[in-house]
């Protein structure tokens, strides 16, 4: 999808990432639009008392966007709050501050993924609805990946291309998948009923909850490189205490 700066966009659907202060009164504003990806507008005036702005652009709440401006830095025109998401709190907020920072460090600015943004709209609404947040993370992380080219293979060996096993023990390697386990073999070590579950999106057992949650952390932690995600050392701060 070609994408004209030049263009004045009107109502786009986009949820705010991240705000910080731009110069006395405004805002610079990180959103993630479905037709437009991720951008940066700047929110002029937002930071004052009377600002019709100032109330209206909160993370995790649907939005309708206008925007114009030839520049990467537009300059955001109106915002309109469009309801149906119910607030995040505690953990399922700690979580959305998660979902955000994953698109602010691993999607490129003016890059459309709309499967991926109605993917973050449906897991915004299952944080909000339910309590089993490990679950919903890993599928997150797994279509985010998906959708920014690195699928995960889970349903056969790379190496030999054989069907996983259930019984049997891989090393989920990077750039290739899951292979079967060798000494001295690089990689996660997963069962392969795991591997299945996370295909199935099953995360009833909790030894699959355990391993996905290390095999995600690592996966994403190659794809990060030198990033660090500030939201990961808060969740596990959190579950220390």
């Amino acid at each position: 999808m070609a994408i004209d700066h030049k263009t004045r966009q009107e109502d786009q659907p986009a949820y705010v990432l991240h705000t910080y202060p731009y110069r006395e009164s405004s805002l610079i504003v990180e959103v993630f639009s479905q037709n437009f990806g991720r951008l940066p507008l700047m929110a002029r005036g937002a930071r004052r008392p009377k600002s019709a702005l100032r109330g209206l652009l909160l993370s995790f709440q649907p939005l309708a966007l206008s925007w114009f401006g030839k520049a990467e830095l537009r300059t955001l025109h109106s915002a309109e709050w469009q309801g149906g998401q119910p607030l995040l709190r505690g953990m399922a907020l700690i979580c959305g501050f998660y979902l955000n920072e994953l698109l602010l460090k691993l999607l490129h600015r003016d890059d459309p993924h709309e499967q991926l943004f109605l993917y973050y709209q449906q897991t915004l609404r299952d944080l909000a609805q339910r309590t089993d947040y490990a679950a919903i993370l890993r599928r997150f992380e797994m279509n985010l990946l998906k959708e920014l080219g690195y699928a995960l293979t889970l349903d056969h060996d790379a190496g030999s291309g054989a069907a996983i096993e259930p019984g049997a023990t891989y090393r989920y390697v990077n750039e290739r998948g899951p292979v079967r386990q060798k000494a001295g073999q690089n990689g996660v070590e997963l069962r392969g009923k795991t591997l299945l579950d996370m295909a199935a999106n099953d995360y009833t057992d909790a030894a699959t909850l355990q391993q996905s949650k290390a095999l995600m952390r690592a996966l994403i932690n190659h794809y990060l490189g030198d990033e660090t995600l500030h939201t990961r050392q808060l969740l596990r701060d959190l579950q220390e205490l």
